[in-house]
């Protein structure tokens, strides 16, 4: 590993440790929805304050325009990740300044505390460094624990690791050993499973896609895109006919990289979309004028599978069909478990992720049995994509960093 983690951090008795999470989690009237991101957190925090640290928690929560406000305040989630953890946790009103250097300065050996909204501070997207030193005085190390929030160059993330001494938690090493295992280099062949409303949002993750797998599988509506570009007739299906050209290019491009793109060739089809809507399986060429397709065929589903035995790796982002909507779902539901069970199997590494993907995997009840996958959003996608994510290269670039002194 070129980043070092809680194995590398030594002695942290009595030291205060800046632990950069991601508590920007769902609240509805008051209470945290989905805990998933705490969750994640839990191992990190536990581990550093058995070992006698005093933790302190970083995140960003929502997006508040004007500086402090209630409503994107981490006060309530303090209180959720107390229930997750089994313990208490203290609330600092503040994440900078000579306030909650004196809360914090108060705190005993295995104290865990969460610090206010970071993005209360304008320094804090901007990546000020001087809001970044008022946030390192906090602290006598740094730990990345949010890969959801690494595609970002704010100064919780990338600014104080110029600081002190900067190590990956135990989710953030554990995400990008599994990233490494799918796709920076995996065992082949590799399989990729595309899916989602758009090619527009995609077409940069299909572009670096092509040249890195020897499958890769295109459903949602981002397959009727595809399909439009071979002169098919999609009806009144959601399609980017004006991105027919780029589609076609990505055909190209993996024909000439070696990568087989898989487009179905039967489709489930209704007149309207709407649960229980009347539906049929119909070859792709049949699709009448009034009907849009919703998800993959049968037929289809089952050649994907057939495919996805022959492979040793697979990186999933977005779902084959309207998954929300039955009878929409049987496409994606069908393919994730037949994936879970190879992973099972041993045959096969798959890693997941992106928001609709993880739905979708919990819809199926598989998400335990995929070898990972990532709670992360936009950082997944910049990843699958190619592109640097700032968090992780400045936890790489601080693998050697000594603090400075002050």
């Amino acid at each position: 590993m070129d980043f070092r983690t809680l194995d590398d951090i030594g002695d942290v008795r009595g030291r205060r440790v800046l632990v950069r999470g991601d508590l920007n989690v769902p609240v509805a009237d008051g209470h945290v929805t989905d805990a998933t991101r705490l969750r994640a957190l839990v191992p990190t925090l536990v581990e550093l304050a058995d070992k006698g640290a005093k933790v302190i928690v970083l995140s960003h929560f929502g997006r508040p325009p004007n500086g402090p406000d209630k409503e994107n305040s981490l006060h309530r989630v303090a209180k959720a990740l107390s229930g997750e953890l089994g313990r208490p946790v203290t609330f600092v009103k503040d994440c900078a300044g000579a306030e909650a250097e004196a809360e914090i300065a108060q705190l005993e050996a295995g104290a865990v505390v969460v610090c206010e909204n970071t993005r209360f501070h304008k320094g804090e997207e901007a990546n000020d460094p001087v809001f970044a030193l008022a946030m390192g005085r906090l602290g006598d190390f740094y730990v990345n624990d949010a890969f959801s929030a690494a595609h970002r160059a704010h100064a919780s993330t990338e600014g104080l690791t110029h600081l002190m001494p900067s190590f990956a938690g135990r989710a953030m090493e554990a995400e990008l050993n599994a990233l490494e295992r799918a796709l920076g280099s995996p065992v082949h062949p590799v399989a990729a499973v595309v899916g989602g409303a758009k090619v527009s949002t995609k077409l940069e993750l299909l572009e670096h896609l092509v040249t890195k797998v020897d499958h890769l599988m295109i459903g949602g509506g981002m397959a009727n895109t595809f399909l439009a570009a071979r002169g098919v007739d999609v009806g009144k299906s959601l399609c980017e006919h004006d991105l027919a050209a780029k589609a076609l290019a990505v055909l190209d491009a993996a024909e000439k990289a070696g990568c087989t793109v898989h487009l179905p060739y039967d489709v489930v089809v209704a007149t309207e979309f709407r649960a229980n809507a009347p539906s049929r399986v119909a070859n792709v060429h049949e699709v009448a004028a009034d009907e849009m397709i919703l998800d993959l065929g049968p037929a289809a589903v089952e050649a994907l599978a057939d495919a996805l035995k022959t492979c040793a790796t697979l990186v999933w982002n977005g779902p084959l069909g309207a998954f929300e909507t039955p009878p929409f779902e049987a496409g994606t539901l069908s393919l994730a478990r037949t994936a879970a069970a190879l992973t099972q199997a041993g045959g096969l590494v798959s890693v997941a992720g992106g928001g609709d993907t993880v739905a979708a995997l919990a819809m199926a009840g598989v998400i335990p049995m995929f070898t990972y996958v990532s709670t992360a959003g936009g950082a997944f996608l910049e990843w699958m994509e190619g592109k640097s994510l700032p968090g992780v290269e400045a936890l790489r670039r601080a693998s050697e960093l000594r603090r400075p002194a002050r």
